[in-house]
């Protein structure tokens, strides 16, 4: 008559239905108030209405201890105690009793009025980890419910190995928790539980990006290759790893494969390649080590270039190598290899090398590496030539230059470089011996820069001749 929402009231009634322990008439009073949710995916537990009932009826079901208090229980409180203990005591799931009235009654309402999630957290409470996981793929539950209602509770309460196990029993090879265990692997990589990731991954057979996990743990937080040098077990694994998805790679070439739909592919090339990147940073590795532990290292970088990261790292590592050794030639030949397996832009490494050096005021040093360059068998005419004109570009006093100079190849270069350190007398020297053309071009160009920079000797020599 006063036009208010009943809801309450029904709802009132039901818990009153239920503490009486009349099960049939509770259903009938809620089934008034209840309502089931528009979104069974929805990462709630549904109602607080329905919360309040199942948390009710749990209760209810908890184990009685016999002590002397008991003998002060109500008749109604021994009743409920025999009538819940009695019905169908079947053993089942984690040898919970389940089967009674109590617990049926709770999964009624679940089904009834909540929501996925929450019926996955009550088979989680009570130890039905295999019921829980049957309904998520029954339901196709998107991955968040698996994440939320199965994956945390079973990695916080250390039951990891028991969720791996169940889902080998119900799928042996695991295609139908794909989709699931992927979401897995990006939920723990995101929160950086790479420790539980790494062990998720080998369970999955996910070999591929096992070695990328292993990868992260050998480069992260490494400050020297001393670090590096205790972390080689990680380069190890990462190899094993990548053997292993060689083999069953080539053992499922032959039959007609759906399976591994969900575990990172890559070709055999790329594998090897791979394989081939991780051999290298082990010599990389032990020689820094090395460097490092005989006092010889002389950069200080804040981050620690490795052959994993991109081309620029890369550049680094062979620059690393080279200037750590002893000398010049003790590095060059692992950073040789490195330049040549990952085709790195070689002029570029060898001018940031001299750079160095002249920083490090190596300067007989500079000719080594113009020595091993030359040598190298693969270094084009100008190579060394441009490795001197780049160090040029920004250090124009350095001594031994006259001598670096007359080592270069070309006439052309030698008599740039004479330009750029403003040796115009030199310039004009190497000029002149130019085919005639040529020459008078060059001179020209002398003149021009001894007039602009004030050099009347020389700009009076360049007139003459011409």
């Amino acid at each position: 008559k006063s036009g208010l929402d009943p809801g309450g009231a029904w709802h009132a009634w039901g818990m009153a239905c239920l503490k009486a322990g009349n099960l049939n008439s509770a259903r009938e009073k809620f089934n008034r108030c209840l309502k089931p949710p528009m979104d069974l995916n929805q990462l709630n537990h549904g109602s607080r209405l329905v919360q309040d009932v199942i948390q009710y009826l749990e209760s209810t079901v908890k184990p009685v201890l016999i002590a002397d208090d008991d003998y002060f229980a109500t008749l109604r409180e021994l009743e409920a105690t025999v009538r819940t203990r009695s019905l169908s005591l079947e053993m089942m799931c984690e040898g919970k009793i389940q089967h009674n009235s109590y617990y049926q009654e709770c999964l009624f309402y679940l089904h009834s009025y909540s929501t996925n999630l929450a019926i996955i957290n009550f088979y989680m409470r009570h130890d039905c980890m295999r019921e829980a996981l049957l309904h998520l793929l029954n339901k196709e539950s998107p991955s968040e419910v698996f994440i939320e209602g199965i994956f945390i509770p079973s990695y916080e309460s250390g039951k990891l190995h028991m969720l791996e196990n169940l889902l080998e029993t119900i799928d042996p090879g695991l295609e139908s928790w794909g989709v699931y265990l992927i979401a897995a692997c990006k939920y723990l990589q995101r929160k950086n539980y790479y420790h539980i990731l790494y062990e998720l991954q080998q369970f999955m057979k996910d070999h591929v990006r096992a070695a990328m996990t292993c990868i992260r743990f050998f480069t992260h937080g490494a400050k020297s290759y001393t670090e590096l040098g205790g972390k080689q077990t990680w380069l190890l694994k990462i190899k094993d790893h990548l053997k292993v998805y060689l083999q069953e790679v080539s053992r499922s070439s032959g039959r007609k494969k759906m399976a591994f739909t969900f575990r990172k592919k890559m070709s055999a090339t790329d594998v090897s390649r791979h394989i081939n990147t991780v051999d290298l940073q082990m010599e990389v590795t032990k020689f820094l080590h090395q460097c490092e532990s005989s006092g010889t290292s002389q950069m200080t970088d804040s981050s620690l270039p490795t052959l994993f990261g991109n081309n620029n790292m890369k550049v680094d590592v062979a620059c690393k190598v080279i200037l750590e050794g002893k000398n010049i030639e003790e590095g060059f030949g692992i950073a040789f290899r490195v330049l040549q397996d990952f085709q790195l832009e070689a002029t570029e490494v060898y001018s940031k090398v001299a750079k160095q050096l002249v920083k490090q005021q190596k300067y007989s040093e500079i000719r080594q590496l113009l020595k091993c360059v030359n040598e190298s068998g693969v270094a084009a005419k100008n190579d060394g030539d441009n490795i001197i004109l780049n160090c040029l570009n920004e250090f124009k006093n350095i001594p031994d230059l006259d001598n670096l100079i007359q080592d270069m190849d070309s006439d052309e270069n030698k008599i740039q470089a004479y330009m750029m350190c403003n040796k115009l007398r030199s310039a004009y020297l190497v000029s002149v011996r130019q085919e005639k053309a040529r020459a008078v071009q060059l001179v020209q160009h002398v003149q021009q820069l001894a007039e602009s920079s004030g050099d009347d000797v020389v700009k009076a020599i360049c007139a003459q001749w011409l």
